[in-house]
């Protein structure tokens, strides 16, 4: 069963260059439509998403070709770059590039539309996501999974607030608008289901049986000696199993929507200047 652990690697690495790619085109049809279709303000606006989505697709690139399993201290290439705590600074910065995103945006839209609940949300998220990636830490340090449990509970309470903002901002957007904000409602719907059925319920089935076998967790300290440590190289298709699937669909499609946001229609500030007139 190695093979299928080797096969589901290379398509994964196949698509984190095809991404860079993506991204490429993304900047270079930003470029060109910079003079004749935003104004100044939204440009700028527009470029900070665009290389903020550079952060995130670079991140899940650099985790695409090295994957691990944190707190087992499992990867696919023995090299220093796949040492648990490399791994987990990349997706640190990554992740909250990622929200930054989202929370730029919203805030946008919030902000245009004049709705305070969509600008209250915009400033929540980041520090929310914070608090995720300091329980993700916490996991990966103690080797306790109920830090991964809070992780992911927390964006999953973020996509519920996204959920509920996107609902807010319909009735004050027009048809492009709309569009955009019915494919991020099915994204947040997909998101929600997949965390509370499969990602939430993993984790803490793992801290379940960790407490029912007595399972004794590293201090801090200890950990984070242990997680710079190199890791153990395995391609047992039963280790990977439960990974495969929050790997495949954060690699692809979370990092699809990031580099489409730079092109979202705009809110009135931030809208095209053609848009702006006809609203």
């Amino acid at each position: 069963m190695t093979a299928a652990v080797h096969i589901w690697w290379i398509a994964l690495s196949i698509v984190a260059v095809l991404n860079i790619v993506a991204w490429s085109l993304s900047a270079a049809s930003l470029a060109r439509r910079r003079e004749h279709f935003f104004s100044a303000a939204a440009y700028r606006h527009r470029r900070w998403l665009l290389w903020l989505s550079a952060a995130y697709v670079a991140g899940c690139a650099f985790r695409s070709f090295l994957p691990r399993i944190d707190l087992e201290r499992i990867c696919l290439v023995e090299t220093w770059l796949s040492n648990m705590v490399v791994g987990r600074s990349v997706a640190t910065v990554a992740e909250l590039c990622f929200i930054a995103q989202c929370a730029l945006l919203l805030h946008q839209a919030g902000r245009s539309t004049n709705s305070r609940f969509t600008v209250l949300i915009a400033w929540a998220l980041l520090p929310l996501i914070v608090v995720a990636e300091g329980a993700s830490w916490y996991a990966i340090l103690s080797t306790n999974y109920f830090g991964h449990v809070l992780e992911n509970s927390i964006w999953t309470f973020c996509a519920a607030l996204l959920l509920a903002s996107f609902v807010f901002l319909w009735p004050h957007s027009d048809r492009p608008q709309r569009r955009f904000l019915a494919a991020m409602m099915v994204f947040a719907v997909g998101y929600i289901a997949f965390m509370t059925t499969v990602d939430v319920p993993m984790y803490w089935s793992r801290w379940d049986a960790d407490l029912a076998a007595g399972a004794p967790y590293l201090s801090l300290g200890q950990g984070l000696l242990d997680a710079a440590q190199s890791c153990v190289v395995r391609f047992d298709w039963a280790i990977w199993r439960e990974e495969v699937p929050w790997m495949t669909l954060y690699f692809t499609v979370a990092v699809w929507v990031s580099i489409a946001l730079p092109h979202v229609p705009g809110w009135i500030n931030g809208a095209p200047k053609g848009q702006a007139a006809a609203q």
